[in-house]
């Protein structure tokens, strides 16, 4: 259950999201949006998967009293979450008005000051350059990355085999990846028609989602915090 906040946060991170819709309305939207899929989902598994062997390396699970750098890593994890949450709060109102009246990716990129200003060729990316872009956006956001770590460590401390831990890892990295795997999935079914829904989704998720996600930061890094307090 503690995985759960952690997945939810990586699910509806709005930059991701964001550039998902993008890819999902443009020219070439069914290669790339498989692609930008792929490429996110690796980036999620790398995250967790690096972390994981990093922290079985440092044997953190076979310590009965936790080293003070993993109490430091916990706190490092709150601070970074804490304040994705409040810049994610602070840029939410105007990204709603615009990603609303958005009709292309163009639009669409311009509308979230998050995201990288490259995106707005989306239109020109092969599905190589969006399976790029979707694992990019996954390994250089902090706070994404930081939820991939907060998961590796939560699953090496966890009192269950090693077998356990991958197989609970493998379910996390596909629970975290919902977000982008249901309308990806929707559209190579339907093609064109699924446009009308996506474009409701993108509605939604410009309203919703950015406050959704600061809340559930500020509940990981609230988590995180505690383990840190816990270890002094």
């Amino acid at each position: 259950m503690q995985l759960l906040p952690v997945a939810l946060g990586i699910m509806i991170s709005p930059l991701a999201i964001v550039a998902a819709i993008a890819v999902l309305g443009s020219s070439r939207a069914r290669a790339n949006s498989v692609a930008y899929l792929i490429g996110w989902i690796l980036g999620i598994a790398v995250g967790v998967g690096v972390s994981m062997w990093v922290f079985h390396l440092l044997q953190v699970n076979a310590r009965r009293d936790p080293p003070v750098w993993l109490t430091v890593v916990h706190f490092v994890l709150a601070v970074i979450l804490i304040l994705g949450a409040v810049v994610v709060l602070r840029r939410q109102k105007p990204v709603v008005q615009k990603m609303a009246a958005a009709d292309t990716p163009r639009e669409v990129v311009a509308a979230a000051p998050s995201l990288p200003g490259w995106l707005h060729a989306v239109d020109e990316f092969t599905p190589a350059r969006t399976g790029l872009t979707g694992f990019g956006l996954f390994v250089l956001n902090p706070v994404d990355l930081s939820c991939a770590v907060a998961a590796g460590l939560t699953l090496v401390l966890g009192d269950v085999s090693l077998a356990a831990q991958i197989t609970v890892a493998i379910v996390f990295v596909l629970v975290s990846s919902l977000s982008i795997l249901v309308p990806v999935s929707y559209l190579v079914v339907r093609g064109q028609t699924a446009q009308p829904i996506l474009r409701k989704a993108r509605d939604w998720v410009a309203g919703n989602t950015g406050i959704m996600n600061a809340l559930l930061l500020l509940v990981i890094g609230a988590l995180q915090l505690s383990k840190g307090i816990q270890g002094l």
